[in-house]
């Protein structure tokens, strides 16, 4: 399956695609792949509010907020996000279950993926409404889709082993 189609798939039964994508094996190429492709989204979707952020205030220049976006969603997310996925790794074996590090990590990136057409659509918003309570409800919209993904995602690696043990 494509990943886009998988993206739609996910707004519908987040848990039957994450199972999918579990089923395919441990590719860490893929999740790193994943997350790459969300975190270069997510800079894209920066664009237009950096944009209008150097025309309202020309002291820093566009590509200087550009560059900034880039070190900090390219090249500092990624490691946060693993340390995210650690802890989340942590936390789920501390509770007893039997899910892996890969399971941790393909749940969080998967969500991040699965939430960057909203994200896109919020930093439309904040570049071209500005702030404002739409800007902010798109904005909170994406979050909570991202949220929504990732603990239907950990439901599911939470009880994936069992499951498939049975």
């Amino acid at each position: 399956m494509s990943v886009a189609l998988d993206i739609l798939r996910t707004y519908r039964a987040p848990r039957v695609i994450l199972r999918r994508r579990l089923s395919s094996g441990a590719r860490e190429d893929r999740a790193l792949a994943l997350l790459m492709g969300a975190c270069v989204l997510i800079f894209v979707a920066q664009w237009p509010r950096l944009s209008r952020e150097a025309f309202l205030d020309p002291a820093i220049a566009f590509d200087a907020r550009m560059a900034g976006a880039l070190f900090g969603w390219v090249f500092v997310a990624p490691l946060f996000l693993y340390c995210v996925a650690f802890l989340t790794h942590v936390a789920l074996r501390l509770t007893g279950s039997q899910s892996t590090g890969f399971e941790s990590r393909l749940a969080l990136f998967w969500a991040l993926l699965a939430a960057t057409p909203l994200l896109l659509l919020a930093g439309l918003m904040a570049g071209f409404a500005g702030p404002g309570p739409a800007t902010a409800l798109t904005g909170v919209l994406a979050f909570g889709a991202f949220l929504v993904f990732w603990v239907a995602g950990v439901t599911e690696i939470a009880t994936y082993r069992k499951a498939s043990r049975v």
